[in-house]
């Protein structure tokens, strides 16, 4: 079985974000950035699923500037075989990366497409929902197991309520949340074997979509500082605070 797994390249979560002086955009002057962190438990389920003989090849895929290539051989390193990068100078929302990955859907017919539930910048959710809308392929969201059994797939998902079990016909998108597993870290050996596997480049037109934002970015601004606490002599000190500054009770 072919196993698709999407990454997206992100400022590495590490980094504290700064915003432009005009408040056009954040500041990624000199920044470090890396593989969504969800994108890595997506890889990682990839590898372990062709670690049992489950999967036979693993393809990485992002769509985004040249320097993404940076992140694509991360996950090469991590356990893929092969790379597609959809390479565009445009800001990619959602949909775009959506419209992308469902072509090369239809190119490479793998049997499963595994993504991260969200990416750590624009915290959207929306790519695996959108990917399985557009390819008609049954979904398993926010996965925290994954059982591949002959040409169905169990996938827990966490819920508000718990836990709960969907089986899904293959092929079929995943998308995974945090507790399905903990990612590796890349070897040097295997980092330095990442530099010669293949990786194909592709531009949008080829693919026949456009990937370009249809969301116009009006401002972007640091969320407000959060004022110092203040000490209570009483507790009908602090229910007055409460109810009369914080307004949070009546």
């Amino acid at each position: 079985m072919k196993v698709l797994a999407a990454v997206k390249r992100v400022i590495d979560y590490n980094v504290k974000i700064r915003v432009k002086p005009d408040n056009s955009d954040v500041d990624l002057t000199n920044v470090k950035m890396a593989l969504n962190p969800f994108c890595e438990i997506a890889v990682e389920e990839a590898v372990r699923l062709k670690e049992k003989g489950v999967a036979s090849e693993i393809v990485a895929v992002t769509v985004g500037p040249k320097a993404a290539q940076e992140q694509l051989r991360t996950a090469l390193a991590l356990g893929a075989d092969r790379a597609i990068h959809v390479e565009t100078d445009e800001r990619v929302e959602s949909l775009g990366a959506a419209k992308a990955l469902a072509r090369l859907v239809e190119e490479e017919q793998p049997g499963l497409v595994i993504l991260g539930k969200q990416a750590i910048d624009t915290d959207n959710n929306q790519t695996g929902q959108m990917l399985a809308a557009l390819t008609g392929l049954p979904q398993g969201t926010f996965a925290s197991e994954v059982k591949v059994e002959g040409e169905t797939l169990q996938v827990t998902r966490e819920i508000d309520g718990g836990l709960q079990t969907v089986e899904l016909s293959l092929p079929a998108i995943v998308t995974t949340d945090l507790r399905l597993n903990e990612p590796r870290y890349a070897k040097l050996p295997d980092i330095m074997k990442a530099k010669k596997k293949p990786m194909d480049v592709k531009s949008p037109a080829e693919l026949g979509i456009e990937v370009a934002s249809k969301v116009k970015l009006l401002k972007v601004e640091p969320p407000a500082e959060r004022q110092g606490g203040v000490k209570v002599g009483s507790v009908d000190e602090l229910v007055d605070k409460l109810k009369n500054e914080a307004k949070v009770i009546s």
